[in-house]
């Protein structure tokens, strides 16, 4: 009888070592899935900010070659840099992107632009060109600084 309940005992502790075993290996599976996921993540945000960067670049390049209107830039770029989620610091150095984009915040576009009529195109284009004169050196200056610079 004792032989049996010895025998009992030790195929339920068998058991729940191969059961704890399992357990472990499952646990560690998980943990290594885990870490490769983070991993994973922590690589995709930093192609996203790499692309990001490197959109910035580019605009800031189209606005010194004049190839984007300073408004379009500076909105492009402020959109950009908040995407990054910078601190207050960079967002006072490169104020003149802030500045111009909320100067031109009530200006319509796309579906928007396209229902105007023609008068009133004319009227926001001649007011946004004014704003931009007004910005255009200090968002040229912001333009270059922020040339090569990567957040």
């Amino acid at each position: 009888m004792w032989s049996w309940i010895l025998f009992a005992g030790g195929l339920i502790i068998l058991v729940l070592a191969v059961v704890a075993v399992r357990l472990q290996l499952q646990v560690a599976a998980l943990k290594r899935q885990r870490q490769s996921e983070q991993l994973a993540l922590e690589q995709a945000e930093r192609d996203q900010r790499d692309r990001i960067n490197k959109s910035i670049q580019i605009i800031a390049q189209g606005v010194e070659s004049d190839q984007l209107s300073l408004t379009e830039a500076s909105i492009r770029i402020k959109v950009l840099l908040d995407s990054l989620g910078v601190d207050d610091s960079v967002r006072a150095e490169y104020t003149a992107f802030y500045q111009l984009a909320k100067a031109t915040d009530h200006i319509p576009i796309l579906a928007q632009w396209k229902q105007l009529t023609l008068k009133k195109r004319v009227a926001f284009d001649r007011e946004r060109e004014t704003l931009e004169g007004e910005y255009r050196d200090f968002v040229l200056d912001a333009a270059k600084r922020i040339r090569g610079k990567t957040f």
